[in-house]
């Protein structure tokens, strides 16, 4: 009945966790899911008033543009101006999109025939995959390592590889690991991109989720960035926007309107009244997106010294609200933190062969449950 490429495509691993979590809540059990990453945190009064006042403006129902509202792709290029300093056209170099996961997904469909190659991190976002599999590419997985910082090793791809490559994600703050770039990353991208004639997507989502002092660099500050590629943004993890979907892509102008092609063929443009909401969440005060950040660096915090009390080895991150942890056996050590602990956590493996023996915590439940986790897993190993 489905087609052959159904038969390529794993099944999504958050479906999967959900539905073991709607099973151990059926029985009874209290589960504290520190699976999916989804905020708990609410979306900031003043962003959800902005989309009251506009859905009740009968001029905002009707189909909205493909690109965007140039009033939103505005605010975005001021945004990206006023936090990374990069310089963007807003008619040409920033697309309206639904989440990043939306530009993600269609972004191969522009430019893999079928055979290319898409280099993407392992572990990594499923999309990167799944996105390449649809488009009939074939995925070369570039590890991601603890000894190298979980940053790919680019020297180590086949040259055969490069030859048939079109295209390649990466992501910092990276998702699953936390990892955050290091000086001279992006550079060495740059440098390859221009070399193997590579389109870079760099997927940006987590950059406002930092802690300790640090900030996230845009790669599109990098020189030569956007001569080879473009950058996925998203408001669902900075604003607690996750459902609103609304999200952007910026950087070369042909890239995107390859990308932008694609979108007109196949979906249709965000609701103008989410559009107004979300130029007001740019420009308006950014204060809650630091107060976010408190609360998780105090989650963050809790779940490190905890864990570490228990004995395992984990690092605090400075970015993303994710904690990436070694295990002996990822899927068995999540089997047992549901059974035993009531606690969902992500095994690593879903994210890729790079992902396994590696779990994921997310950061998204209150102090208080993530302390009470911690009680919990007294007694589960490793």
């Amino acid at each position: 009945m489905y087609a052959r490429r159904m038969g390529d495509l794993p099944p999504y691993l958050f479906a999967r966790i959900d539905e073991m979590k709607a099973r151990k809540i059926s029985q009874g059990v209290d589960v504290i899911d520190l699976g999916v990453g989804d905020p708990d945190l609410p979306t900031p009064p003043h962003i959800v008033d902005a989309l009251c006042t506009a859905a009740r403006n009968p001029e905002n129902h009707h189909y909205p543009s493909y690109a965007g509202l140039f009033a939103y792709r505005e605010a975005v290029a001021e945004w990206y101006g006023r936090r990374f300093g990069v310089d963007l056209n807003p008619a040409s170099e920033v697309l309206a999109l639904m989440g990043s996961k939306d530009g993600i997904a269609h972004i191969p469909e522009a430019f893999i025939n079928p055979g290319d190659y898409v280099l993407a991190p392992s572990p990594g976002y499923p999309v990167y995959q799944t996105s390449t599999l649809f488009a009939e590419g074939k995925v070369h997985e570039m590890p991601l390592l603890a000894e190298n910082d979980f940053l790919p090793r680019l020297d180590l791809i086949p040259k055969d590889v490069r030859k048939k490559a079109r295209l390649m994600f990466i992501n910092y703050p990276n998702n699953p690991t936390s990892a955050i770039t290091l000086p001279g990353f992006f550079e060495e991208v740059v440098d390859f991109a221009r070399e193997n004639d590579i389109l870079v997507v760099h997927d940006n989502a987590y950059s406002e989720i930092a802690f300790d002092g640090y900030r996230a660099p845009s790669f599109l500050s990098t020189d030569g960035a956007m001569e080879v590629g473009i950058e996925m943004h998203s408001l669902s993890k900075t604003y607690n926007m996750t459902g609103w979907r609304i999200g952007m892509a910026c950087g070369n102008a042909e890239i995107l309107a390859g990308l932008g092609r694609v979108k007109t063929n196949v979906d249709s443009g965000v609701f103008n009244a989410v559009q107004h909401a979300a130029i007001t969440a740019l420009l308006g005060p950014q204060q809650p997106v630091e107060d976010a950040c408190r609360i998780y660096q105090e989650r963050r915090d809790i779940l490190v010294k905890g864990l570490s009390g228990l004995g395992y080895e984990v690092t605090s991150p400075k970015a993303t609200f994710y904690v990436w942890m070694a295990v002996d056996d990822c899927m068995g050590f999540t089997a047992r933190m549901l059974d035993e602990a009531g606690i969902v956590v992500t095994p690593g493996i879903g994210f890729g062969k790079g992902g396994d023996g590696y779990v994921r915590f997310a950061l998204t439940r209150s102090s208080e449950r993530i302390q009470e986790a911690i009680e919990r897993m007294r007694g589960i190993s490793p």
